[in-house]
């Protein structure tokens, strides 16, 4: 009898990723006219994914690479060219890389697992070459349900159906998520295997029980109204990021190449960091997402960090997502100390390393202003916010420090302190071990602040 488990797989594995691949054109190389004077560079992003924007959408609006090139170009006596292939998920750029028709991609940790088992498997290996955000606790990644719905834990969803992207870092934070909660997710849990777009147009239909994807999707479906937190990714404690993976034929025949795009990412990673509001306005101008949903996730104090750097935290998760995948029979083994290559980053580029960033604080973005202001406390940020014209207020979470929208937050009032928090079940436990502690609502809220 086939399991669940097994009719899914069909949607990740060669046969499908190498059907997916008729449809791009070639990698780098001569232009298909033939001229050997014109070679095309082929980079697969996801532009609604934001965590990567610093390899994709960003740093193609902000023209960096192509920058890059154009001055390798007047050295060499070459023109360069770069197709920019744009998804949903990292699946496809797998596809499109191991058949040799895109260069460099980026996508997020579990993607870039099954892209290097993938690579090996197909005779066309790949490497991890750098990092474009991360979150050290997980908080990148989010069960969502419907406003009004009855289900308060992750335990309430047992016997429910829960769409997501198998395989992607946001159902390997479902999967860790259920079994800590003691849910068999093959056994308790119907999981439907969707797009993220899929996935929220069935939350909205009710046609599913919850969603569990990652940035931007939660905290979109949020700040529209459209879906509250069920579950905080952050309260896994693990290490979710996005990075970018080349094709290793290509990083050791255009190395050039590939230390342009580093350098590039850099200066693109630099730009958000120095003007994190303007870059919110241009991510939101090229994917059509709401900059108050982009500046949650990649603001000043966003959930995501930016930082091309291949920290140790991050390879030792890599190496703890692999049974997850092998349990789920997306990969056979994964060798990740041979995936990861930190050699063209480092000879790439040679700026000083980021300071590591410090804890979120309350932030508020006013209508008109392209500039935030920063707060010590949830107190002094609602005070802020009592007649003013707030275009998004953001607060971290009491307990995991994931920031999330003040007005989409649950709160809890503790004699004077007011504190935050991305889920009910989180505000509840907060509140109960502390005696006279109450959830209340945004409003009240605003009211004790005054």
């Amino acid at each position: 009898m086939t399991t669940r488990k097994n009719r899914l797989l069909p949607l990740l594995p060669t046969a499908l990723l190498l059907s997916l691949t008729t449809a791009c054109g070639g990698a780098a190389g001569a232009d298909g006219d033939g001229d050997p004077s014109t070679v095309t560079v082929t980079v697969g992003y996801q532009s609604k994914t934001i965590n990567t924007v610093t390899a994709g959408t960003l740093l193609r609006s902000l023209g960096y690479f192509e920058e890059e090139l154009a001055a390798r170009g007047k050295k060499d006596g070459v023109t360069y060219r770069v197709e920019w292939q744009d998804y949903a998920t990292g699946a496809p750029i797998t596809a499109q890389m191991t058949a040799g028709k895109i260069d460099i991609g980026s996508m997020g940790d579990f993607p870039l697992l099954i892209n290097a088992a993938r690579g090996k498997e197909l005779k066309q290996p790949t490497r991890l070459v750098a990092v474009t955000g991360y979150n050290l606790r997980g908080g990148l990644n989010t069960v969502v349900t419907r406003p009004g719905s009855p289900l308060r834990s992750l335990a309430d969803l047992r016997g429910k159906k829960v769409s997501t992207s198998v395989g992607s870092a946001a159902d390997g934070t479902l999967v860790r998520a259920l079994q800590q909660a003691g849910v068999d997710p093959d056994k308790d849990v119907r999981k439907l295997n969707q797009q993220p777009s899929v996935g929220a147009s069935a939350l909205a239909s009710g046609s599913v029980d919850a969603l569990s994807q990652f940035v931007a999707w939660p905290g979109k479906l949020a700040f529209e109204g459209k879906a509250t937190a069920l579950y905080d990714g952050a309260q896994l404690n693990l290490p979710t990021f996005h990075g970018v993976t080349v094709r290793e034929e290509f990083a050791k025949e255009r190395a050039g190449i590939l230390d342009d795009f580093l350098r590039a990412q850099r200066r693109a990673t630099d730009h958000l960091r120095a003007h994190p509001v303007a870059a919110a306005e241009s991510v939101a101008k090229a994917t059509g997402l709401p900059a108050e949903v982009v500046y949650l996730y990649n603001g000043a104090h966003g959930i995501a960090t930016f930082d091309p750097e291949l920290r140790p935290e991050l390879i030792a998760a890599l190496k703890a997502d692999v049974p997850v995948l092998k349990a789920a029979g997306l990969v056979r083994d994964v060798d990740v100390d041979g995936f990861v290559d930190p050699a063209p980053l480092k000879r790439a580029v040679t700026s000083p390393a980021y300071p590591v960033s410090a804890a979120a604080k309350p932030e508020l973005w006013l209508k008109g202003a392209n500039t935030t202001r920063v707060f010590e406390s949830p107190e002094e940020l609602l005070k802020a916010v009592k007649g003013t014209d707030v275009r998004a207020a953001y607060v971290p979470d009491a307990l995991t420090g994931t920031r999330w929208f003040a007005d989409r937050a649950v709160w809890v009032a503790d004699g004077a302190r007011l504190r935050a928090f991305v889920t009910r079940a989180s505000a509840e436990k907060y509140a109960g071990g502390r005696p006279g502690a109450r959830v209340i609502g945004y409003a009240e809220a605003l009211e004790l602040a005054s």
